[in-house]
């Protein structure tokens, strides 16, 4: 019986979902009465921005993880964490990490608390910023063996754990699909009032993922002349991207420049540096949310836009569908510009049905997604062996009437 989760979180940065991960994480230990502790680390940056790299601050990773590994060595050292206890970290790169399985291969078997850590992307995903990196699979390598015996990883979805299968990893510890943590609840109170039905919305076309490569910007930037070039001004639509940075930033300044010139044309708004409160306001104000990024996997801002009832656009491409919930409204052809402009067409006149907050299963996206830390706690009390991924849940099970039919593998 496990006694107490070691809770190992990310930094926050404001402009990232890192900001609130860990207020949901204790709001719902709490709510499940888990004894837990929060293991904290040292902040190199009080502005909380991100400086060197895409998804979190290169230096502010390091430090953070590093610092917040020395605290957690040190309630090891003074037996605080025993082998009754869990430890959980939120990121499978994490600086220090090493150490654990340093120390605990010198203590007695009883005495080593379970060990987990979560997989948001790394090399395994094609698309990923690391996945160059030649280094980093040997990492990734030792913590999926040193966690073996130890405890395990998880993956947001089944999609994500056929990867780990084809990097030949899934062999080296227990994966767990559990989906992306999320707080529907904290995040739908940030915005007050009952939420209006998408007709009587700005009719506004939001894009929230970061300007990186990987996301495809120019996919959309393609998308918008398009529809600008085809659609009438009787009844314009507002085309918008949304960002907590302070500005809009990319790994490839062609998609900045481009950007900036079709807000010069009057084709594109662009709203940075926009606090949380902010962006969930424009959120329940708009009626479309555009996704064209080949590697998500989840995707905290379906979970936001879904909270709001917004209509989410998103290529049928790797995970999406697991994460759409197979339905066909939600999704265009990967890469069809032809396909996502007759698609957001229909959303925006209404030929799909838009009158309340649940259209078309809307809000099961992120309710979904909420289940995620009840999943993880479950896993971390040693209840969670119906989350274990194996390669047969891949495959879409409700399609066989008969559950004694072949499978197609």
């Amino acid at each position: 019986m496990t006694s107490k989760i070691f809770y190992l979180g990310l930094e926050p940065y404001s402009e990232r979902y890192t900001f609130q991960l860990q207020y949901w994480n204790i709001a719902r230990f709490q709510s499940r009465n888990v004894d837990y502790e929060i293991v904290e680390g040292k902040t190199i940056d009080y502005d909380k921005e991100i400086k060197v790299g895409q998804v979190l601050d290169a230096h502010g990773r390091c430090y953070y993880a590093l610092t917040q590994t020395a605290e957690l060595v040190r309630l090891l050292r003074e037996g605080k964490v025993t082998g009754k206890d869990v430890i959980f970290s939120e990121d499978m790169f994490h600086p220090g990490f090493e150490s654990l399985f340093y120390i605990l291969e010198q203590i007695p078997t009883e005495d080593r608390p379970k060990v987990f850590t979560r997989c948001l992307a790394q090399s395994i995903d094609p698309d990923d910023f690391v996945h160059g990196w030649d280094w980093m699979r040997d990492y990734e390598k030792m913590v999926f063996k040193g966690l073996k015996n130890l405890g395990g990883i998880m993956m947001a979805n089944t999609e994500f754990g056929v990867h780990a299968q084809i990097a030949k990893m899934d062999k080296m510890c227990p994966i767990y699909i559990t989906g992306l943590p999320y707080d529907k609840n904290e995040v739908r109170g940030r915005v007050k009032g009952e939420l209006k039905p998408l007709n009587e919305r700005t009719r506004r076309v939001v894009y929230a993922s970061r300007w990186d490569t990987e996301k495809q910007p120019h996919f959309i930037m393609d998308l918008i002349e398009k529809w600008h070039n085809e659609m009438s001004d009787d009844d314009p639509v507002e085309f918008v991207i949304l960002s907590g940075s302070k500005a809009l930033k990319s790994n490839n300044q062609d998609y900045v420049d481009r950007a900036n010139q079709l807000e010069k044309d009057g084709k594109l708004i662009i709203k940075a540096g926009l606090s949380k409160n902010e962006y969930y306001e424009y959120l329940a104000d708009s009626q479309v949310i555009f996704n064209c990024a080949r590697q998500d996997w989840v995707s905290n801002t379906i979970n936001e836009a879904t909270t709001f009832g917004v209509h989410p656009l998103y290529p049928a491409f790797r995970s999406f569908p697991e994460t759409c919930l197979n339905n066909d409204n939600f999704m265009y052809v990967p890469w069809s510009l032809s396909d996502a402009f007759e698609k957001l067409d229909k959303i925006l006149n209404h030929t799909i049905p838009s009158n309340s907050e649940d259209i078309n299963g809307i809000a099961a996206i992120c309710n979904k997604q909420h289940e995620t830390i009840d999943k993880t706690i479950d896993i971390l009390l040693g209840n969670g062996s119906q989350y274990r991924y194996s390669p047969e849940q891949a495959y879409y099970k409700s399609a066989y009437e008969n559950p004694n039919d072949p499978k197609p593998f």
